[in-house]
């Protein structure tokens, strides 16, 4: 297994602390609002990495945080919780916001058929390990208390930005508000462990702490779960690329100034999922979902296709007419490893590990996925019987996870062809950018069409969706 390691910036051999035994720690979500389809590349890619590692007969430990207290609107520790956002959005209480959207984040995920980790863990649940972790950070020196909040002191570090390669110019003061200086910081680089004091009185979620009453701040929570869980040394911690800092580097901080020692040995970032305006992201207020998809005819598996045929470390750009495309080619390949008789012949197990083998090499070459799919086709035009590529077929879906070996049944839940559904999605499309050019007669007449097609459209904050009258 090679993965590219963000802590030195080169693709590495992977190299366990405990031989066959991989800690693996991810980053999970903030449960305010559904995940949209650009948070949930990086699980689809994180799965694989998990999938690949057991492929390959690691044994893997992996845990996962939820984010239901302490992740503040912009990520430089400034503006409202985003978990009293969402309980203001939907005048509920923010533990109901928190179980709804955990719900619906698991739901998303079975879905797209990612495993759910071995530990996952709520922030709430662990108050006390924070608190223990931020007491002896002050004792040794690391932290210190300001206007009633409790700071990380990053001048005593030598390298704070190793992981990132920013420098002390790059900070931002707010990340995604605007927002003014906190001025109780000794550093503009100093985060915060702990808040207390008035500005936080409407916050929902309190404890009582040894600095006042109050909650963590949002980068304390993953140090702690993962040590809780997978103790001091940790193999491999994942996320999101926009994780990288300040979050992933304030880990590293509060981790190792806390332990005394380096705390995790190999980083993994997954890039953005961009659109034609950029990267995907619920500040703007529309952004796709699974139930999205699904309502616009897509079985989400044809969206973890999409994220595989990519590699994990580039950017990928999203569009309903490349979906489309991904979606003809995943039924066609569906239905041609259906088509073949799974009794048909005695499977040949050399070839199946030379297969296994084949694909080991390449798919735990840094996770490249769209490499090993291309194996499948290779092993369809083989000469081998039926039985030996179904074989074969099913050991990589045990990584890929695209239900491959499935029988593959048609859907005819909306009496639509599939060339008929490709014309209508791609018509949204074409609608979506008439409607922001302000081309509204163009829209119109789109629309009109296709319900003289008999296509009902619907706008909706999440996009637009169509229904057969």
């Amino acid at each position: 297994m090679k993965i590219y390691n963000t802590l030195s910036k080169k693709k590495e051999d992977f190299v366990p602390i405990d031989g066959n035994n991989v800690s693996m720690y991810t980053c999970g979500p903030t449960v305010y609002h559904y995940a949209h389809i650009g948070n949930l590349r990086s699980y689809i890619m994180e799965d694989v990495l998990e999938k690949e590692l057991r492929f390959e007969g690691y044994n893997v430990k992996r845990v996962m945080n939820i984010t239901d207290v302490g992740h503040l609107s912009s990520d430089a520790d400034t503006g409202e919780d985003k978990m009293l956002k969402g309980a203001k959005r939907e005048h509920k209480t923010v533990m109901e916001i928190a179980k709804f959207y955990t719900d619906a984040f698991f739901n998303d995920c079975a879905k797209l058929n990612i495993k759910t980790p071995d530990v996952v863990e709520p922030a709430t649940n662990c108050i006390d390990e924070f608190i223990r972790m931020i007491e002896k950070l002050i004792e040794d020196d690391y932290a210190y208390l300001a206007g009633g909040n409790v700071y990380f002191d990053t001048s005593k570090l030598d390298e704070y930005y190793t992981l990132s390669s920013h420098n002390s110019d790059d900070l931002m003061v707010g990340v995604r508000d605007d927002v003014e200086e906190d001025n109780n910081k000794k550093n503009k680089t100093d985060f915060v462990l702990w808040f207390t004091k008035s500005k936080f009185d409407d916050q929902e979620l309190k404890w009582d702490s040894p600095w006042g009453v109050g909650y963590p701040g949002w980068h304390i929570e993953c140090s702690c779960i993962s040590i809780k869980h997978l103790g001091e040394r940790l193999d491999l911690h994942c996320g999101g690329i926009d994780n990288i800092f300040p979050h992933h580097t304030n880990e590293i901080a509060q981790s190792e100034a806390f332990l005394g020692h380096k705390w995790c040995n190999y980083w993994f970032h997954v890039h953005h999922l961009n659109d034609k305006q950029g990267k995907m992201s619920k500040s703007k207020g529309d952004f796709l979902t699974v139930s999205l998809l699904e309502e616009k005819g897509y079985d989400p598996i044809v969206y973890r296709m999409f994220c595989l045929q990519s590699h994990y470390r580039k950017p990928l750009e999203f569009s309903f007419e490349v979906l489309d495309s991904v979606k003809a080619g995943y039924i066609k390949l569906r239905k041609k490893i259906s088509s073949l008789d799974r009794n048909g012949g005695k499977v040949d197990s050399q070839t199946v590990e030379s297969y296994k083998n084949k694909f080991i090499e390449v798919v735990g070459n840094d996770i490249n996925t769209a490499s090993g799919i291309t194996i499948i086709y290779d092993v369809l035009k083989d000469d081998v019987n039926d039985a030996t590529k179904i074989a074969v077929i099913d050991e990589f879906d045990k990584v890929l996870s695209l239900n491959l070996t499935v029988p593959y049944e048609e859907d005819n839940s909306t009496g639509i062809d599939e060339e008929l559904e490709t014309y209508i999605n791609s018509m949204i499309e074409k609608r979506k950018e008439a409607k922001k050019a302000k081309d509204f007669a163009t829209a119109d007449s789109i629309r009109d069409e296709l319900a003289s097609k008999g296509i009902i459209l619907k706008d909706t904050r999440e996009g637009t969706t169509w229904t057969k009258a």
